[in-house]
């Protein structure tokens, strides 16, 4: 089968299409035929190896435990292990499958059937659509859900116009929020668009010295100091990082943890786990109308690399997808 493997940190050049062995099921596994995969910030930064903390996980030197990237996935199941009773073949699933090993950018990927990381495809949804929810869709999911959104009556999304941002937006809506994306100037169009009240162009005002203050804010491109963020919101505002800059998150760790504790104030960081009930929930919210995904680009899997370059171009609003395969209907 072909996969996009990555042999060395640090360029585009070291993502190349190969030839590998296509994958069997063991007895916990499904064998998933991989129709459509999508970035997220995570892939970008284990191909660069930085934060350098990612290589704790897939390999100091060089990538040897996650050598095929790709996480979130669309696809069909063409075969279960003998102990899998709750998929089957012809199941037309969606995934995140950062615990189960990666291997989104492949024909076929193997995923156990227990990691709670399978849900059913929503019908209405293409592949290359379903394949950009996974992550991305629930990183905001939970993160609103941190927040506190249902208590919040206004909420600032920091990093509005990427991945997250794009179904943070709309799910904050939902929710009756009067909500404010932050994005930079050539992005102020699509956040309004996502559903925003208000959109601020961090190249020309800085949002946490305007006087505004959130009952939330979601961050997602993380470089104020955390004394920001506090000025930033309303006596019982909470503040979740969901990502950004290594410092910062140090900065959360201990001195948001202090805030929390002395304050009123909440604030902390996202410890995100994947979970398919979050991504059938994501499936009700798309079912309604009042989620759509985003797809601002889409390349074969034999333009991987180039599909890893334009994403690091930061031009980027919503999702870029991997087409792998041709699904047979």
């Amino acid at each position: 089968m072909k996969a996009g493997v990555l042999t060395k940190y640090g360029s585009t050049d070291f993502l190349t299409v190969q030839e590998v062995r296509k994958p069997e099921p063991r007895d916990n596994e499904v064998l998933i035929k991989v129709f459509a995969a999508s970035i997220n910030s995570w892939d970008w930064e284990i191909l660069n190896g930085k934060p350098f903390i990612n290589r704790l996980m897939v390999g100091l030197r060089k990538p040897t435990k996650i050598k095929i990237l790709g996480c979130d996935i669309a696809g069909r199941i063409e075969a279960v292990g003998d102990g899998v009773k709750q998929f089957q073949p012809g199941d037309e699933v969606f995934a995140d499958i950062s615990r189960c090993g990666w291997g989104g950018f492949a024909e076929y990927v193997c995923v156990p059937a227990s990691r709670n990381a399978l849900a059913q495809k929503p019908t209405s949804l293409t592949f290359e659509q379903a394949a950009a929810m996974p992550q991305a869709g629930v990183l905001a999911l939970q993160g609103l859900r941190q927040g506190k959104i249902e208590q919040a009556r206004k909420v600032l999304i920091n990093g509005a116009s990427g991945g997250v941002g794009s179904f943070a937006m709309p799910i904050a809506k939902s929710h009756d929020a009067e909500v404010t994306g932050v994005c930079r100037t050539d992005k102020m169009d699509f956040v309004h668009s996502l559903g925003a009240d208000h959109a601020i162009d961090y190249t020309h005002e800085d949002f946490t010295r305007n006087g505004q203050q959130y009952d939330l804010i979601l961050d997602v491109q993380g470089h104020h100091s955390v004394s920001d963020y506090r000025h930033a919101l309303t006596h019982n505002g909470r503040y979740v990082m969901v990502g950004g800059a290594p410092g910062l998150l140090f900065q959360v760790m201990f001195l948001g943890s202090i805030i929390s504790v002395t304050s009123s104030k909440k604030m902390g960081l996202l410890l995100y786990k994947p979970d398919a009930n979050d991504l059938d929930i994501l499936k009700g919210l798309v079912e309604d109308g009042k989620v759509t995904p985003i797809i601002d680009k889409c390349y074969s899997l034999n333009d991987v690399a180039e599909a890893f370059e334009y994403y690091g171009e930061g031009q980027v609003k919503g999702k870029i997808v991997i087409f792998v395969s041709q699904a047979d209907r």
